[in-house]
């Protein structure tokens, strides 16, 4: 059988069901034909590029990376479910790994502690040797869909049904997919794309044509907006771009989340793929300097912070080393500090309360037994543009 053949900018099927009529985006296969002008995008492809280089630097600058790493992955997994109606803060999710009750709804923490689950899943799976294809990708899908709204949806399983984009039936939405009888039809050469070697393309490239055609065949019931942005990082991190995925757009995606469905749209209908790779690569520049610039504001901190413990007089050398522990952990109870200093119960509770004092800690969350406290201005600089979207 002859591969199926669409024109340049996709083909629609016409689907008949009782009462409703409704027609099916066929998305062509990547790369696009013609093929994308990138001579005009080459400075700002190089400004990108660079940009991420700087954040490959970011762990010979950071006292603990490790952390750095951590927070940044929880604030990606919060943003990209907030931008799919997630209602909940930074702070529930800490709280809840904290054993802390939060504010929010049980499915809405479990939705991003699964986000979380199942990027560090398939990281690791990479990490391997592991190939990023579509056996990967159902996978780290069964792990995002584990618990939660999605959980009755099929996790791990390409769907089986229509859905739609936008309206409240296919016959009114804004965008429906191919249908299911269809997927493989698209996810195939999908597939092969991912590790394709011609033609040769910018890793930031294949990266914003990689998003947008998940995006546009949809194959999972939920998840897919989710998912499609974990690709990017994966698709980075596999290519050896990114030597630790710290690159996350999905605060750029919300906080311009209008022109981001609008662009979508655009390559679809008219086969607009050089706006949409500008707007990813303005994307990738602006997230990783904003990523670097909050290392350096954390340094600053931490500096600043430190020379008031030194300055602070009596039992100065004990609250230091208290504090020496936040760089690490910005949420820690008297055990923990004790066990990571080798200071005692009383000495440590001493050093906690001046720090109070100096408005570094403050108590944090529910929890009666084993009081937490919290280096707030350190996860403030971390928690900004985390706040949940308000209709």
């Amino acid at each position: 059988m002859s591969a199926p053949h669409f024109p340049q900018f996709g083909d629609y099927q016409v689907v008949h069901t009782p009462g409703e009529r409704y027609r099916c985006y066929l998305p062509p296969p990547l790369p696009p034909s013609p093929a994308v002008k990138l001579e005009p995008m080459m400075t700002l492809l190089e400004r990108a590029g660079y940009a991420v280089g700087g954040l490959n630097g970011i762990s010979s600058i950071l006292p603990n990376p490790e952390l750095f790493l951590y927070m940044f992955v929880r604030k990606e997994a919060l943003v990209s479910s907030q931008i799919e109606g997630t209602q909940c803060s930074l702070s529930d999710i800490l709280r809840d790994e904290a054993g802390d009750e939060t504010e929010a709804s049980f499915d809405d923490v479990r939705e991003v502690s699964c986000y979380v689950d199942a990027m560090e899943y398939g990281l690791a799976r990479m990490n391997e040797g592991f190939p990023l294809s579509l056996r990967l990708i159902r996978e780290i899908h069964a792990r995002l869909l584990a618990q939660g709204r999605g959980a009755g949806k099929q996790p791990g399983e390409f769907r089986t049904s229509q859905n739609w984009i936008g309206g409240s039936r296919p016959g009114n939405a804004m965008y429906v997919p191919p249908p299911p009888e269809r997927l493989m039809e698209f996810l195939g050469p999908f597939e092969l794309f991912l590790h394709a070697e011609e033609p040769p393309l910018p890793v930031l490239v294949r990266a914003a044509m990689v998003h947008m055609q998940f995006e546009t065949i949809h194959p999972f019931l939920d998840g897919n907006g989710r998912l499609g942005r974990l690709l990017i990082t994966l698709l980075l991190c596999h290519a050896g771009v990114l030597r630790e995925p710290l690159l996350y757009l999905s605060l750029y995606l919300k906080q311009n989340r209008s022109e981001y469905y609008r662009l979508l749209q655009e390559v679809r209908e008219r086969g607009n793929w050089e706006d949409w790779i500008r707007f990813f690569l303005r994307g990738v520049q602006e997230t990783a300097e904003q990523s670097v610039e909050t290392a350096r504001r954390i340094l600053a901190l931490l500096a600043t912070d430190r020379r008031r413990v030194e300055d602070s007089g009596q039992a100065a050398s004990s609250t230091l080393r208290v504090f020496q522990v936040l760089d690490r952990s910005p949420v820690v109870t008297i055990p923990r500090v004790a066990e990571k200093t080798g200071l005692s119960y009383p000495t440590v509770q001493a050093a906690i309360d001046r720090l109070e004092k100096l408005e570094i800690l403050s108590r944090y969350g529910t929890g009666k037994r084993n009081k937490r406290y919290a280096y707030k201005a350190y996860l403030d600089i971390l928690s900004e543009g985390t706040e949940p979207l308000r209709d």
